[in-house]
Order: C-alpha cells, then structure tokens, then sequence
C-alpha cells in the first residue's frame, strides 16, 4: 500500500476494486450506469410507495400475529444481518470520501453542494443509487424486531420507511448536496450496526447513549447544509434581491421534502434522548435514595 494522498487517501485506489466487483455482480461498468427515472430499477414513485406500504403492512400485521406466538430468537441471522450492514456502510463510506475528498480540496464546499461536477459526478451518482438500494435491506431491522417480540417504537418504524423514501427523493430530484446527509448517516450507520452486532453477540458495550447524541450531530450539520443548500436556491431564483451565492442544483420538490424530513428527525431524536435517557436519571436516583434509606431503617433496627 503506498502512502494516502489526496487522490488516493487511503493509500490505495478504491474505485477500480469496486468498479471490478460492480461488472462481475452487473455485468457491465459502473460508469455505463445511467439513472433515468422511472426505467432504472426502483426508480418509480408507484413501486417505492407501494414498497414502503408493503413494509408498514408487514410489521403491524406481524405484530398482531406474533402476540399468541413465542418470540423467536434470531441470534445467528441477526448478528450476520448486522455485520453484512457494517461492511456496506464501512465500503460505501469509503468510495464516498475517495470520490469526495479530492472535490472539496480543490473546488471547495459550494462547488461540491450545488454544482453538478462537485457532487452529482457520475461516480457519486453510482453510490447514491446503491446507498438508496441498502435501505430496504435495512428495512429488516423492523422484521427483527417483530419477530423477537421487541417493542417497536414510532420513532424506529417512522425513521425507516421515510428515510427509503427521502434517498428515492433526492436521488430522482437529483440534489448534489445528498452527499452530505448520505456520508454522515452512513459514518452513524457503521457505528450503530457494529454495536448491535457486538451486542448481538452478547459483549455489552457502554456507549450506546452516544449514538443518538452523533445521530443528533448528524441532523444538526444536515439542516444547516440543507437550508442553506435550500435557501440559496430559492433566494437566486425568486427573490434574487436577497442575499445569496446562486443556484443550487436540485429539484424544488426534493429540497422541501428534505427540509422537511430532516427536520423532523432532528426533532424525534432530540425527544427521544430526553425520554430514554435524561428522565432515567431521577427514576435511579430515587431508587438508590429508597435502597440506602430502606438499609439505614434496618440498621438502626
């Protein structure tokens, strides 16, 4: 392996070991790939809805079924499930930073945010594409649940289904500021399903609180990518008076569905933290209050 460069940061070209493994599973190279909305596979409004319907349909009717039925325990299929989402999201990354780190050097990050050569190459195009594919995959997360009889949250069944429609958004939308939202979810998504993979396999790990602190960083930096992605455009475009630095690529439907959507993931997450873990703290502490006090009656007995 030589030394990182900038062209080359992880010491060895990715893309052509990539591009290898892409011809053999497609038969054809990844830069022969062309999105057209509507023919290429998974691509249509009709089939994502009805998809992500299936979905809904599935886990609330599995819950119902499974009430009268045993949990099953899904060690073995879990921990591989969650150790093949790992190295997905591990690559993915990967083939991003390559792809993006020479772009943001040497054009800078408005070049990469809202020009087509910064962040809709066709290379980038490739990797938006599958990372949208993993979605469904991940979709299984909720099956798991059901079938091991997990208590399944708004917030998880909401997050999964959305986020699979959101990625079919912006990618028919073609928004070059996905990359932004797309890299830190799947840096949050190496994190998370390593540790449910480790947990999976019985090792208890203490940091799992700060995985909803990084997924809440994450919407942070997105919404401030986002609406200022958002904003500059609609400024140029309609209110060109206003201050702005010019047109952002992306359709108008996408950048407000993506306002939107990150937004109330910010929101859902932020609430489901204090939940879980700030309102834990009085209810131990005044379990230990009672425990001491319980001992000191017995003593003083």
């Amino acid at each position: 392996m030589d030394m990182p460069t900038l062209d080359r940061p992880f010491g060895v070209s990715l893309w052509p070991h990539f591009s290898k493994g892409f011809t053999a599973v497609t038969g054809r190279s990844p830069l022969d790939f062309h999105l057209v909305p509507g023919v290429t596979p998974m691509t249509t409004l009709q089939g994502t809805l009805v998809s992500l319907a299936t979905y809904y349909v599935v886990v609330l009717g599995g819950r119902q079924a499974m009430k009268n039925v045993p949990a099953f325990k899904l060690q073995t299929p879990f921990i591989i499930h969650n150790f093949i989402l790992t190295l997905i999201s591990g690559g993915l990354l990967a083939l991003f930073l390559e792809q993006l780190l020479p772009t943001l050097w040497k054009g800078g990050v408005l070049h990469a945010i809202c020009d087509a050569q910064g962040g809709w190459t066709d290379e980038l195009v490739v990797l938006y594409y599958l990372n949208y594919l993993t979605k469904y995959l991940e979709l299984l997360d909720t099956v798991f649940l059901v079938l091991k009889k997990k208590p399944l949250t708004f917030l998880h069944t909401y997050h999964h289904g959305a986020t699979a429609l959101l990625c079919y958004v912006e990618l028919v939308g073609r928004t070059s500021v996905s990359w932004v939202p797309i890299t830190l979810n799947l840096t949050v998504h190496v994190v998370m399903y390593w540790y449910y993979f480790q947990s999976a396999r019985g090792i208890r790990i203490w940091w799992k609180r700060y995985i909803t602190i990084l997924q809440i960083a994450q919407f942070v930096i997105d919404i401030g990518f986002i609406y200022f992605a958002s904003y500059t455009y609609f400024a140029s475009t309609y209110f060109p008076w206003a201050p702005n630095v010019g047109n952002c690529m992306g359709e108008e439907y996408a950048a407000c569905f993506g306002v939107f959507i990150i937004s109330s993931y910010l929101l859902l997450f932020i609430s489901f933290y204090l939940t879980t873990y700030n309102t834990r703290a009085p209810k131990l502490f005044s379990q230990a209050s009672r425990a001491l006090s319980s001992q000191s009656q017995k003593k003083a007995m």
